[in-house]
């Protein structure tokens, strides 16, 4: 089944890269597009053929009409290219529509990045907008968004659906880590991301698992910016703009059904406790993917004060202007905690977003809002 996605690529005017994580659909969206060339760099035949030639790729696109569109699939595998990418816009006006899944090799070796020629789009993991009446929060929260995946709960091919999510990970391991050198010890980061999966949102501490994994916590770090370049997940800072560099953020993995997998937790529906991070993990995900699709400038962080914490906040150029916490069930904000939040941001309007809810309802000044009726909010903002 194809689904409609909301970023859309068709009689674009400028270069684009499309990064997203690995199975998110990007060859999909690609080979529908119209292009004079298609130059696929998972193949194994021509990666090696341009490793070892790069300048026959510009002969390639050398011999094209005058601004083409010319889309190359999985840049990381030959970042050389992008040299001959930037002489293609400069010199024949041609469009490139450049995709990968990890940006970590074009930025640690010094790959060329082309200065401001291209736009940088993000494709993510399958939205509600994008499913609709498809869509089942359940699965999502169970099983993650990802579009083949999603594919395989729609069929009810639930072993299919925990096989291939068992797979992601070891494909991940194999392909993105062990292929591209990113880490000499694999063993070590092994055991890290297994220890990753279980601290997923919260708040990260560096020494622990620094202990847990036999690795300094400057090699921890480290692993933990790897899962970023490789779009497996993403920090989430606390706001204090001016404490940034020493605060301990939180880690997100980018799929609820990925993180699950690397878990070990497929076979079982999730429990209430889990439940409770797995739609706070959800929620947050999603907006961040509405926000690349619909091109807000809003940026999200959490909030903490000593035993005080608010789960999103929400922020543009002029500072913080809505705050949210997510509730699986239907407990309600600590007073002391909204107290805190409100001596801090008197002016932010707060609110909880719900799993269980099926109509808004308000208690004492809080509105508890329903996550159908949050999306949709936020799409206005």
């Amino acid at each position: 089944m194809l689904f409609e996605r909301l970023i859309k690529l068709n009689n674009i005017e400028t270069s684009v890269f499309l990064f997203g994580p690995r199975m998110t659909g990007k060859t999909t969206i690609l080979k529908k597009l119209r292009a004079e060339a298609f130059f696929d760099l998972l193949d194994p035949e021509l990666e090696l053929e341009y490793k070892a030639n790069p300048g026959m790729f510009w002969e390639q696109i050398n011999a094209l009409p005058e601004n083409s569109t010319i889309i190359v699939d999985e840049i990381q595998k030959v970042p050389g290219l992008l040299n001959y990418i930037q002489m293609g816009i400069d010199r024949h006006g041609h469009i490139f529509i450049i995709s990968g899944s990890s940006a970590r090799k074009l930025k640690r070796g010094g790959a060329n990045l082309l200065g401001g020629r291209a736009l940088d789009l993000k494709l993510h993991p399958l939205t509600y907008d994008e499913l609709r009446d498809h869509f089942s929060i359940d699965m999502a929260l169970q099983f993650g968004t990802i579009p083949r995946i999603y594919d395989l709960i729609v069929e009810k091919k639930f072993d299919l659906v925990k096989s291939h999510l068992k797979s992601y990970f070891t494909t991940y391991i194999k392909e993105e880590i062990q292929a591209e050198a990113l880490t000499r010890n694999i063993g070590a980061f092994q055991r890290f991301i297994n220890i990753a999966a279980q601290s997923n949102g919260q708040v990260i501490e560096f020494a622990n698992i620094s202990r847990e994994c036999s690795v300094p916590a400057s090699t921890v770090k480290e692993y933990y910016q790897i899962l970023e370049d490789t779009l497996l997940g993403f920090f989430l800072w606390p706001y204090d703009k001016s404490e940034r560099k020493k605060a301990r953020p939180k880690f997100y993995f980018f799929d609820c059904g990925v993180v699950r997998a690397i878990q070990n937790r497929l076979n079982d529906p999730p429990l209430p406790i889990e439940q409770g991070f797995l739609f706070e993990n959800w929620f947050i995900t999603e907006l961040i993917r509405l926000r690349d699709y619909y091109k807000k400038e809003h940026q999200f962080f959490f909030w903490r004060y000593r035993n005080n914490e608010m789960d999103i906040v929400i922020s543009d150029g002029k500072g913080p202007f809505l705050a949210v916490e997510c509730k699986a069930g239907r407990t309600v904000i600590k007073s002391s905690t909204i107290r805190a939040f409100k001596d801090r941001f008197p002016d932010v309007p707060l609110i909880i977003v719900s799993l269980k809810d099926k109509m808004a309802r308000k208690v004492g000044d809080i509105k508890i809002v329903p996550w159908k009726e949050a999306i949709e909010m936020y799409k206005k903002l």
